[in-house]
Parts: structure tokens; C-alpha cells; sequence
């Protein structure tokens, strides 16, 4: 699998977020503020650089602050309100990354641009889905002659189809069965939406690992829900409406009572 940039949601947010904050308070940087975008670029860079991805498979499932020790931050605060320039305790990274299908819980080191530790997870449980894997397992069944047999069967335009991947959880065995996804469809044609009009009684799993569907059964036909009156667009909905809202003011001549100073909020 090619290594790709798996920074989540809060990447983006961050973009944002420094943008609105003064400079000033961007150099000022408390030792729980979250990584910033620069920092997520260079953490990624020290794993791939220590793990070659030439040589590795490697993707990214979590990286985020690791929060110093309570002590060192409390000795911290404690010098730092009467000499503003000490030291803040070491800046570091916890990083999750499937290593050659291996699960490796990282602790990357942003002051000498190294990893301090390096721990594979042998127990139970595996790190979150990236949206790469997700969508791989949702197209597979597209080139599935079965699954794409059954919706024939049930007289469905494949072009109308959307899938999605859930985990298909934990009910205490004591072999672990892999990463393995359920794949669960739906039919639009008609509608956006998706969750009103589910394809039952088909059961699909997929190894994200190999990238391949490993079960499959279509048990029944369910008849699948009608799309009229299930498309919640405004342009979609049809008079008679409910009476409109009066409006409302919201007035702070003084200004709002919080002060936003980097990440945190007075």
C-alpha cells in the first residue's frame, strides 16, 4: 500500500486555526498546544525516514501531542510566570503507523528530530481506518461478479449504488481475525438520502490487509424503502411548510467575555 498523508480532520483545522491567531501568540507556544501543521509534516518524515517506504508499507493512523510529564509541566508554569524565557519540557509526538502490518505505537522526539520509542502492539484491538483503506473496501465489491449478480437480482442500477465499511466489532474471541471491515450498500436513484434506502441481507467483509473480500452471502431480497419523501434538500421539499422563525439579535457592545490567546480560552 503507498504511503499517503493521513492527518485526519484536524490537520485541516489547524490551517484554519493558525490563521486567525496573532503571530504573536503563534511563537508563544505552551507545551500542550497541539501539534502544529509543520510539526505533523516533520513527524511524518522522521518514521519515513527510519522506515524507508521503498522498503516498507507504511500508513499513518494517529499522530498527536504526547502531553509531557505532570511534573515537568507544573515546574514549568511555576519558572515560567517569574522567567518568562525557560525552557518548556520536551516537545514530543505519539504516533500510531501500521509498519508491514504491524501495528507500532511511536514516540517521535521534536527537539532532536528522532524517535524515542518505538513499541509494536501485540494485543488486542487495532489502530482506526484510514479513509484509503475505507475506500478500498467499498470499491471492491464493484468488481465482485456475486455482489454484483445479486443486485441484478434485485433490479438495481449499480451506477445508483454507495457503499460503506464498519468495523465488524469485538465479541470476546480469543483469535484475533484481523483487520477485516463489513461493507454495508445503499441505493440513491432518486434520493441523497442514502441511509433511508439500505441494500439488506447482503453481507460483505473485506481484509484490509490483503485488500480482498474474503465472505460473501446474499441471504434474501429485501425489498428496498421507496425514495419518495426521504430527500431532506430544501429544493426537494414541497409546501405546505411550517410557519418561519422570528428573527433574533444577539448584541455585545462591550465585547464578547473570553479572550482566545493561542489555544487556550479566558
Amino acid at each position: 500500500m503507498a504511503h499517503s498523508s493521513k492527518i485526519f480532520c484536524c490537520f485541516s483545522f489547524l490551517f484554519s486555526t493558525l490563521s486567525i491567531i496573532p503571530l504573536s501568540h503563534q511563537l508563544e507556544q505552551h507545551p500542550l498546544d497541539s501539534l502544529t501543521p509543520n510539526e505533523f509534516i516533520r513527524v511524518q518524515a522522521i518514521v519515513n525516514q527510519s522506515h524507508p517506504t521503498t522498503t516498507n508499507d507504511i500508513t499513518f493512523q494517529y499522530i498527536g501531542l504526547n502531553e509531557p510529564d505532570k511534573q515537568a509541566l507544573i515546574s514549568w508554569l511555576q519558572n515560567h510566570r517569574s522567567t518568562p524565557i525557560t525552557a518548556p519540557p520536551p516537545r514530543q509526538a505519539f504516533v500510531i503507523a501500521r509498519i508491514n502490518h504491524q501495528t507500532h505505537e511511536l514516540v517521535v522526539d521534536l527537539l532532536y528530530d528522532n524517535i524515542v520509542s518505538d513499541h509494536i502492539h501485540h494485543g488486542f484491538g487495532y489502530p482506526l481506518l484510514t479513509f484509503e483503506e475505507q475506500n478500498g473496501a467499498s470499491q471492491l465489491v464493484f468488481n465482485h461478479a456475486p455482489f454484483l449478480a445479486a443486485l441484478n437480482k434485485r433490479g438495481l442500477k449499480v451506477e445508483e449504488v454507495i457503499c460503506e465499511t464498519f468495523a465488524i466489532g469485538w465479541f470476546g474471541e480469543t483469535k484475533q481475525n484481523g483487520r477485516v471491515v463489513k461493507v454495508m450498500c445503499y441505493y440513491l436513484d432518486g434520493t441523497v438520502n442514502l441511509y433511508m434506502r439500505p441494500i439488506e441481507a447482503i453481507t460483505v467483509t473485506v481484509d484490509l490487509e490483503a485488500m480482498k473480500i474474503t465472505h460473501f452471502r446474499d441471504r434474501l431480497v429485501v425489498p428496498v424503502p421507496k425514495a419518495a419523501g426521504t430527500d431532506y434538500r430544501e429544493s426537494e421539499q414541497t409546501e405546505p411548510f411550517g410557519p418561519e422563525l422570528k428573527g433574533i439579535t444577539v448584541v455585545q457592545p462591550d465585547g464578547p467575555s473570553f479572550i482566545i490567546d493561542g489555544s487556550r480560552v479566558r
